[in-house]
């Protein structure tokens, strides 16, 4: 099976349900498989060897990715807020590209194929005769690129391929289990796994796709009404700024939402059970997945947030903090430096397995192991009832005088103090101990706390080794990418910096 199986199983049994866009404007199943195909032919008839999309969310987006597929060639949704000379270097390194973009200013003379606007896209793909092509896409073939790391660095190009995709598409969503009026708003960008993963799932769902071009939490709420969105997707910086909306305004939850889903970053615990609160007719799902991976391989439920939020256990309670349990069709490990598994309860690498398993860079090939296990890079550990905890990437371990710190559990302590908005911890060099901790806090508007009234909140609920040597109240929010994720290098950087210049 390839890509374009998913969308022939959907647009043959619901081809007049809408598949992307509003109620009054949206694309129908059958349409979006038209235009696709037409665009499939755009594609072959031009000589592109590949295909880039670059730019915010919309239906050129999925007609786009299944065009790739129709013309059997690759597809790289291409992050528009990287570095110019990033840009450049990754539509050089694409074979042949034909680009559809509203920024044409980023394509290097003589680099490309055709280079098409939304608009124009759009127009060229919706009308027409319908063609037929002779073959489909392998299911070794590569589908989807995309783009990890190069906030600081040059990206790596995670190669996907149809039958990682598919694999997960068939292992975590039941076909056409959608009712007719079903919704999912989808706010992430388009480069990233979450946005390829939700298009994919819902439409094999049979679930109506709704792209938020822009998020604000006004934006994101009055289009959730409007729309009669039932099921929604958002990292959780989005979420607590919606939580934060919520308490100010006094507004109430949509009464269509039914499930929200958050992921891709840790969320506080304090954040999420006031959302909780604020959604309580929701279903909550925390999911756990990489790039390499084809997204979510590990899940926290709705019934597992209901059970652990109400629970007066402090192990049951205390898996509001957990990813969930590992998917069926998913195998994880958690080993130590060496290489070996650890037993429940204590804190490694996670390495992964499964069908849905990529494990690949177009640069460097394959970086799994001998049996197909691939080291996620993050680290955490499993309890005694198969729950998943994330530490954090094993880089952002601090070691503190050989002591293994990890920065969330003192970010979770720092989280609940009642001025502080955002906070982040990393370690930072020094000469005597190896590393210090170091906390960066943001506090919330009108309310006040000093380095030492941090210091001391954590001194209360931590042992001394593990309460922040050094706490830098900012202005600003913390440092973040398009899809949520902290930059902890930047504060060790600025830290760096303000220490130089005192």
């Amino acid at each position: 099976m390839n890509l374009l199986t998913l969308l022939e199983m959907v647009s043959g049994g619901y081809d007049d349900r809408i598949a992307v866009g509003g109620l009054s404007d949206g694309m129908t199943y059958a349409q979006l498989r038209a235009a696709a195909a037409r665009g499939g032919k755009l594609i072959e008839d031009s000589g592109a060897k590949s295909v880039i999309f670059c730019g915010e969310n919309g239906p050129s987006f999925p007609i786009a990715l299944f065009a790739a597929g129709f013309s059997k060639v690759q597809f790289l949704p291409l992050n528009y807020r990287l570095a110019e000379e990033y840009i450049h270097k990754a539509i050089m390194g694409m074979p042949a590209p034909y680009i559809v973009t509203d920024n044409p200013s980023i394509v290097p003379e003589g680099s490309a194929q055709v280079v098409m606007s939304f608009d124009e896209w759009i127009a060229k793909t919706s009308a027409g005769e319908v063609p037929v092509f002779a073959s489909e896409p392998d299911p070794e073939d590569i589908a989807i690129l995309l783009q990890t790391s190069g906030t600081t660095s040059a990206p790596k190009s995670a190669v996907l391929r149809h039958k990682h995709l598919v694999a997960y598409v068939l292992g975590s969503v039941d076909f056409a289990s959608a009712e007719p009026s079903d919704a999912m708003v989808v706010s992430v960008p388009p480069y990233h796994i979450a946005a390829v993963a939700n298009l994919l799932s819902n439409l094999y769902a049979g679930r109506r796709v709704v792209y938020l071009d822009r998020f604000t939490p006004t934006i994101w709420l009055d289009t959730v009404e409007r729309e009669g969105v039932t099921n929604a997707m958002l990292v959780p910086t989005m979420l607590s700024r919606i939580v934060e909306h919520m308490e100010e305004t006094g507004r109430q939850a949509p009464p269509t939402l039914r499930s929200l889903s958050y992921g891709g970053a840790r969320i506080a615990q304090a954040t999420l059970e006031r959302a909780l609160g604020l959604f309580p007719n929701v279903g909550f799902v925390n999911a756990y997945g990489l790039t390499e991976t084809s997204s979510s391989v590990a899940v926290f439920g709705p019934d597992d947030h209901r059970e652990s939020f109400v629970s007066t256990d402090p192990e049951v309670r205390a898996r509001l903090g957990s990813v969930g349990k590992v998917l069926p069709n998913v195998n994880m490990q958690i080993r130590d430096a060496e290489g070996l598994q650890l037993p429940l309860g204590e804190a490694g690498a996670i390495w992964v397995s499964g069908e849905q398993v990529s494990g690949e860079y177009l640069e460097s090939g394959k970086v799994v192991d001998d049996e197909g296990w691939f080291n996620t890079r993050d680290r955490g550990w499993l309890d005694a009832g198969g729950f998943l905890f994330i530490e954090g990437r094993t880089d952002d371990t601090i070691i503190r005088g050989g002591e293994n710190i990890a920065p969330a559990e003192i970010e979770e302590v720092i989280h609940r103090h009642p001025a502080v908005l955002e906070c982040a911890v990393a370690g930072v060099p020094d000469d005597e101990w190896g590393q210090r901790i170091a906390a960066f806090v943001v506090l919330r508007e009108g309310m006040t706390a000093t380095e030492e009234d941090i210091k001391d909140f954590c001194r209360e609920k931590l042992r001394s080794s593990k309460t922040p040597d050094y706490v830098r109240l900012r202005h600003e929010l913390l440092p973040q990418t398009a899809t949520g994720k902290l930059l902890r290098r930047n504060l060790v950087t600025e830290f760096a910096l303000h220490a130089e210049e005192n």
